[in-house]
């Protein structure tokens, strides 16, 4: 915790912060695209010291286990598929996650099946 004294003393609470490793808790959400995504310190061209998320990489589609397939009908936005199919419209990157879409609108295309999959470390049915 850092106390008004530190602050008082001319203590950056963000170097502080950096010291403590206080960034090694988890920024986002269980929920998040980015919860496993470790936050690494990098040094900008001033020299100072700043967090940012480290490269996201998608999982191989193939190691999910698939639910089911969802057809997209007219008008269909991948935030209400996901409403429906998995209960969470901010769960729609696990769509993408496992039709290899890098934007949602790629998927939005009437009569494409979309695959419904477990989320990534999830075993299905045929994998217990």
């Amino acid at each position: 915790m850092i106390d008004a004294m530190q602050y008082q003393l001319g203590v950056d609470p963000a170097q502080l912060l950096l010291g403590l490793d206080a960034l090694r808790v988890r920024p986002f959400p269980v929920t998040s695209r980015y919860y496993n995504v470790p936050v690494k310190i990098v040094t900008d061209a001033s020299g100072e010291d700043r967090a940012c998320l480290a490269r996201r990489f998608s999982p191989d589609p193939d190691r999910l286990a698939l639910v089911r397939l969802h057809a997209v009908v007219e008008h269909e936005r991948l935030d209400l598929v996901a409403a429906r199919e998995i209960g969470d419209p901010e769960q729609f990157w696990r769509i993408c996650d496992a039709n290899r879409a890098l934007r949602p609108d790629d998927l939005e295309q009437v009569g494409l099946a979309l695959r419904i999959t477990l989320p990534e470390g999830v075993p299905g049915a045929g994998d217990a």
